[in-house]
C-alpha cells in the first residue's frame, strides 16, 4: 500500500497552499471583463511592475497567453512567426497560432541550451520583396527558461541580441515565460532585465511559482488594449476572476524566494540519478529544476515498467519518449522527498536483473 507519492511529473501539479485558499476565499472581486476587479488589476500591475511592462493581463494559461500575444503582434493573417522547432508554442499548443491565427510558424533549430543561432534567425526572415509569394515575417519568439532542453536558461546578452535583431528588421519580440522567473534566479538576474528585449512576455503563475491557475501576458497599454479583446474573443474573460489572482498574488509573495532551493533539489536529484546503473544524464545541464534522464541501451527495463514501478512506490513522473524521462521539482517536494524518490529508483533499478531471470 502506497503511504507516500511524491508527484515529479511538473511544477503544474502543485495544490494550493493554505495560506492560498485563504486569500481566495476573502479576495475582493468584481466584473473583470468590464475591467472591475480590483485584485485582478493589482495581480496585473505587480507582473507589469516586475517585468518592467506598462501593463498586464490576467488568462486561464500559458497556452492562451503566448497565441494572445502572437496573434496581436500578428494582426494580418498570413503573417509568420520564427520560432524555435523545438519550443512549447510549436509542439504543445495545438496549432494555434495557425488554427487559429493564421499565423504562419517558421521553425529555426533550438540548440542544447535552448538559444537559436542568431545568424539562423536573420537567414530566416523573409525578404519583404518576395512578400508576393511568401509569408511577411512579424515576430520572433523565444522561451526562457526552456522546458524542452531541461530548463535552459537564455541569458541576457543573448535575448538582448535577438532583440536587437528584431529591431533592425522591424520585428517584434516575444517571450514565452512560463517559467521566466527559475531562469532569473538561476541566472542572477531581475526579471525585468532579462525581459527587457520583448515586447511582450507571457508569465505563467501555476508552474514554478505553484499557484493553481493562470499566466500574466505583459507589454505596452496599446499591446494589452488588443490583449484584452483577444482574450474576450477566445472565451478567456472569467469575470469574478480576484478569486484566482489573489492565490497567484500569494505565489508572487512566497514562492518566488523557494526556487533557488527547488533548483539545489533538483541538483542532488540528478546526481542521485546520475549514480544509478542503467541511468544516464547531464548533472551538469540542470541548471533550473527540470531534469531528463534516459535508460541505457542494453538495460533490462523500460521506460514504462520504470515508471509502473515508480508509480507503485508513490514516485509518479512524466514519460518522455520510450527511452527517456522528465522530472520537475517543486516548492512542495521536499529533500527528504527527494532521497525517497533516490533510493526508490535504486531498489527498482538494482531490481531488474532478478526480476528478469539474469
Amino acid at each position: 500500500m502506497v503511504t507516500k507519492t511524491v508527484d515529479l511529473r511538473s511544477d503544474t501539479v502543485t495544490k494550493p497552499t493554505e495560506a492560498m485558499r485563504a486569500a481566495m476565499a476573502d479576495a475582493e472581486v468584481d466584473d473583470d471583463v468590464l475591467c472591475c476587479d480590483p485584485t485582478a488589476q493589482r495581480l496585473e500591475t505587480e507582473v507589469a511592475k516586475i517585468t518592467g511592462k506598462e501593463a498586464g493581463l490576467f488568462v486561464p494559461s500559458g497556452t492562451m497567453g503566448n497565441l494572445i500575444s502572437v496573434l496581436v503582434h500578428c494582426e494580418v493573417r498570413g503573417s509568420e512567426v520564427i520560432l524555435g522547432d523545438n519550443c512549447h508554442i510549436q509542439i504543445y499548443e495545438n496549432g494555434g497560432i495557425s488554427t487559429i491565427g493564421g499565423v504562419h510558424p517558421r521553425t529555426v533549430k533550438n540548440n542544447e541550451d535552448g538559444t537559436m543561432d542568431i545568424d539562423l534567425i536573420e537567414a530566416a526572415i523573409r525578404d519583404p520583396k518576395g512578400a508576393l509569394v511568401y509569408p511577411t515575417t512579424r515576430l520572433i519568439c523565444l522561451e526562457n527558461s526552456h522546458a524542452n532542453t531541461g530548463g535552459k536558461c537564455l541569458s541576457v546578452e543573448y535575448t538582448d541580441k535577438v532583440g536587437e535583431l528584431a529591431k533592425k528588421h522591424g520585428l517584434k519580440l516575444h517571450i514565452d515565460g512560463a517559467r521566466i522567473f527559475n531562469a532569473a534566479v538561476a541566472l542572477g538576474v531581475p526579471v525585468d532585465r532579462l525581459v527587457q528585449a520583448a515586447d511582450s512576455v507571457s508569465v505563467c503563475i501555476s508552474k514554478g511559482l505553484g499557484a493553481p491557475v493562470g499566466s500574466v501576458i505583459v507589454g505596452s497599454e496599446s499591446f494589452i488594449t488588443k490583449a484584452r479583446r483577444l482574450r474576450k474573443t477566445l472565451g478567456g474573460g472569467m469575470r469574478q476572476v480576484g478569486i484566482l489572482c489573489a492565490a497567484a498574488l500569494v505565489a508572487l509573495r512566497d514562492n518566488v524566494g523557494k526556487l533557488e532551493s527547488d533548483h539545489k533539489k533538483a541538483k542532488i536529484l540528478a546526481d542521485g540519478l546520475n549514480k544509478i546503473r542503467g541511468l544516464a544524464l547531464n548533472v551538469a545541464s540542470v541548471e533550473t529544476n527540470i531534469i531528463y534522464f534516459d535508460i541505457n541501451e542494453g538495460s533490462n527495463m523500460t521506460v514504462q515498467k520504470l515508471c509502473k514501478n515508480l508509480e507503485e512506490h508513490g514516485i509518479l513522473v512524466m514519460p518522455e519518449t520510450s527511452t527517456r524521462v522528465r522530472l520537475v521539482v517543486h516548492h512542495q517536494i521536499s529533500e527528504n522527498d527527494v532521497h525517497y524518490a533516490l533510493s526508490c529508483f535504486q531498489r527498482i533499478m538494482m531490481g531488474t536483473p532478478s526480476e528478469n531471470g539474469s
